[in-house]
């Protein structure tokens, strides 16, 4: 047993320390990222933001609306053969936004075989997305990928050190996916005591996978604009999105009404929350919430619904909430690329790819005043 007692911090421990800039507007920072992938030699153009691979955000409405802003999806694991051959036929470009989610299993890998071939090998990406990314068998099954698919764009995680970005690198993976247990509705680390802080996580994965011209994903605890903007200026070269994409139309899913009490009035206009008389009249003023479910991937609910229940030896690692229904995407996205914009205005990047160098990060014992505080932080 050992302790590292070097301090590893989240997104919420640090604040960007602005510089002078040159940027005159927001207008003049360029969200784009072009990326020429080490494996597969394949190339990427568009704003590295992706919805993740969860019910309820990866889904082909998503797809097709991130597409549409530039932006990249990862697919739920859930769709059938047919459903993905059909996807990626309708439209030849999704395949530059999108990727195919599976596992490593021989069922998973069958199925990406079939989509592959019936759709004439549309696929581009396959996010092949395990809780565990430390396995040997996983490393050995990115290997086989590599061998048999050379031009494909192999995205693998999930991990959170250097060393196994690298070894997974080396052995055909193009963008390593890093982050266990910091996502809203993920419980790997209560249940298992595992994982690193993520805004550390993402430091050392991205020097790793840049010193073997390699990318990574920082997946999972941005709660907020300026979250997306910190995993950027560690070095991530995509973020990857879940709550935050969360509840909107394009997900899916059902949009829950619940009616609740916000004051009790007696007949003679005194407000009242206390038990009413006999034969007293109140009136009731309400208000309609609506909220979305959503759940994490290892809850007991998505195992439920995908594998039929629980295993004897496995415990559920996941949320199972009601989230508020936030309704059309794209305006959650115009909130997350204005602050994105602004944050670059005040370190002085014109570019995505320049925020790195641009940042200095300063620790802080309280992010935001918490006073009338519209985020979770």
């Amino acid at each position: 047993m050992r302790i590292e007692h070097d301090i590893k911090l989240d997104y919420q421990d640090v604040l960007f320390k602005p510089k002078r800039s040159t940027l005159k507007s927001r207008r003049q920072v360029d969200l784009i990222r072009s990326i020429k992938f080490k494996n597969s030699k394949q190339n990427y153009s568009g704003i590295p933001i992706m919805a993740a691979n969860m019910d309820g955000v990866g889904t082909f409405e998503m797809a097709d609306k991130l597409k549409e802003l530039n932006l990249f999806t990862c697919l739920r694991k859930g769709y059938t053969v047919n459903e993905l051959v059909e996807f990626f036929d309708g439209n030849e470009n999704r395949s530059e936004n999108t990727a195919m989610s599976i596992g490593s299993d021989k069922r998973d890998h069958e199925k990406f075989r079939k989509v592959q071939e019936l759709s004439d090998g549309k696929v581009k990406y396959l996010c092949v997305d395990i809780a565990n990314g430390y396995s040997e068998m996983f490393s050995d099954y990115i290997y086989e990928l590599r061998t048999n698919y050379p031009d494909l764009v192999i995205i693998a995680g999930n991990v959170v050190t250097g060393d196994m970005t690298q070894e997974l690198i080396l052995n055909g993976a193009d963008i390593i996916k890093c982050g266990i247990g910091p996502g809203s509705v993920c419980t790997t680390r209560i249940q298992t005591g595992v994982g690193v802080p993520q805004l550390s996580t993402t430091i050392e994965c991205a020097d790793a996978a840049h010193g073997l011209g390699a990318a990574i994903i920082a997946d999972g605890g941005c709660i907020s604009p300026g979250c997306v903007a910190k995993a950027l200026g560690a070095g991530a070269d995509f973020v990857m999105l879940g709550g935050m994409l969360a509840g909107h139309d394009e997900g899916g899913g059902e949009i829950i009404e619940t009616e609740f009490i916000t004051s009790e009035i007696k007949q003679n206009g005194e407000s009242n929350s206390q038990l009413f008389h006999a034969g007293s009249e109140t009136f009731r003023k309400t208000k309609l919430k609506k909220s979305m479910h959503f759940y994490g991937m290892s809850s007991e609910t998505a195992n439920i619904k995908h594998f039929g229940g629980l295993q004897d030896y496995r415990a559920s690692e996941g949320k199972d909430v009601n989230i508020p229904y936030n309704g059309k995407v794209s305006d959650t996205i115009q909130e997350i690329l204005g602050g994105l914009r602004s944050c670059c205005t005040y370190i002085g990047a014109r570019r995505i790819k320049d925020m790195p160098k641009c940042t200095t990060f300063v620790r802080v014992n309280n992010v935001v005043n918490q006073v009338f505080n519209s985020y979770n932080i």
